[in-house]
């Protein structure tokens, strides 16, 4: 009995170590950094900026599970390219990377998370349209992605948006590819709260696609190649991402919009980019027009 129990215990920590190391093999290939913080910054009283810098602390909120762009790693911390701009800002209040609570947000709960002050501000592959911003604001864009499909490595039939036209496309609720897809080219959308959620239908061909923005795709194909492909290089949308804050804050979001300029001249951009999507996505982008609406 005791020889039983030891074997079942060796067996129980090899499955585990090998667990680990899967976990490990299957992690972002983004990097994190602690970028330059600002010594004693001053802001007019009364600001936006003047209260988290001197509270020496913010709350972000980011996506969990978007490989490039807002991944959670082994530590428990996110990653990637929001992550890496959401730093850049908070070193220009003053504080430090260890200061930020990041809170996971999903494409259903932004809005609210913003009006709600659970968040100070989002970074979150955070498309700018005309119906959030008349419940919040946006800096930027800072970045332009584009609506694509990604479909199983085996598929012939999906190669443009018209090709779904009446079939099963995995999407997350509340998300701007969700309604496109559906309104745009009739497709029938299996709603998800996460992407990563999409994943197993596609795996399963219970979905014969899932749709979102390029780079949030090619995070996907980039851990599983074998499994997953972009139906096509081309994408059928502009998706520009901003940096969501609370409605009516114009001093705040000129400043935010003011700081993302500054990272472009000083290339700060380009190292956050070429850390994190760009260890994938070879080809830098330049900084959007901002739209200082």
């Amino acid at each position: 009995m005791a020889f039983l129990t030891r074997r079942k215990s060796l067996l129980v920590a090899a499955s585990a170590a090998l667990a680990l190391s899967l976990s490990a093999c299957g992690g972002s290939t983004a990097t994190t950094s602690n970028p330059p913080v600002a010594e004693k910054p001053s802001f007019a009283a009364d600001t936006t900026m003047a209260k988290l810098s001197s509270a020496g602390k913010i709350v972000i909120g980011t996506k969990f599970d978007q490989p490039l762009f807002g991944q959670k790693g082994l530590d428990g911390k996110p990653v990637g390219f929001d992550v890496e701009m959401g730093k850049l800002i908070a070193g220009k209040l003053g504080i430090p990377a260890d200061k930020i609570e990041w809170k996971e947000t999903v494409s259903a709960n932004r809005e609210q998370f913003i009006k709600n002050g659970d968040v100070d501000i989002i970074v979150a592959t955070y498309t700018i349209n005309d119906k959030r911003k008349t419940e919040v604001d946006f800096a930027g864009p800072y970045y332009e992605a584009g609506q694509a499909l990604m479909v199983n490595k085996d598929n012939t039939s999906i190669t443009k948006p018209e090709d779904v036209k009446g079939k099963n496309v995995c999407s997350v609720t509340g998300s701007t590819p969700a309604a496109t897809i559906v309104e745009k080219y009739g497709a029938v959308l299996v709603p998800a709260a996460t992407y990563s959620a999409c994943l197993e239908p596609l795996r399963n061909k219970q979905v014969e696609a899932i749709t979102t923005d390029n780079v949030i795709l090619a995070g996907f194909v980039a851990k599983e190649p074998e499994a997953f492909k972009l139906a096509s290089d081309q994408t059928f949308t502009k998706e520009p991402y901003g940096i969501g804050l609370k409605k009516g804050d114009t001093v705040f979001r000129n400043w935010v919009n003011d700081q993302l300029e500054a990272f472009d001249k000083d290339g700060s951009y380009k190292k956050a980019w070429e850390a994190t999507a760009g260890t994938v996505i070879k080809t830098a982008p330049a900084l959007p027009a901002i739209n200082r609406y």
